[in-house]
């Protein structure tokens, strides 16, 4: 399977994933708010959330990945993480608690996260 194209600064996406055959990625209610703090720490610099929908065995996120001048924290000459980086940060890191929480071991996610380019710009949001 081809390697998919890197995310593009600048750009708008469609990222989804589900759970590994269709399995719960989030079990308990405590386990929204946990993978959306996990979200603000290892996205929320690389990407804008413009909107999400999390539901009991996939999510759908719609993001725009940040421009270098835009990041937070961003000053001349900060090294940021690679964009897919930080998604996979955030998937791993849920992972190993999920698997933790509930005694089980092995893959969470069904697949590498799909991303799909938007036709938008910013002029097209409210």
């Amino acid at each position: 399977m081809p390697r998919p194209e890197p995310l593009r600064y600048g750009h708008y996406y469609h990222v989804y994933n589900r759970g590994n055959n269709g399995e719960e990625l989030f079990c308990e209610p405590r386990n929204y708010p946990y993978f959306l703090d996990l979200c603000v720490q290892y996205i929320e610099p690389v990407a804008e959330t413009y909107a999400y929908c999390l539901m009991s065995n996939h999510f759908h996120f719609m993001v725009r990945i940040r421009d270098f001048e835009s990041r937070q924290g961003s000053t001349e000459g900060d090294r940021f993480p690679e964009v897919s980086r930080a998604f996979s940060n955030l998937f791993g890191t849920y992972t190993k608690a999920f698997n933790k929480a509930f005694q089980r071991t092995g893959s969470l996610f069904e697949k590498l996260s799909s991303a799909e380019g938007l036709p938008m710009t910013a002029t097209s949001l409210p």
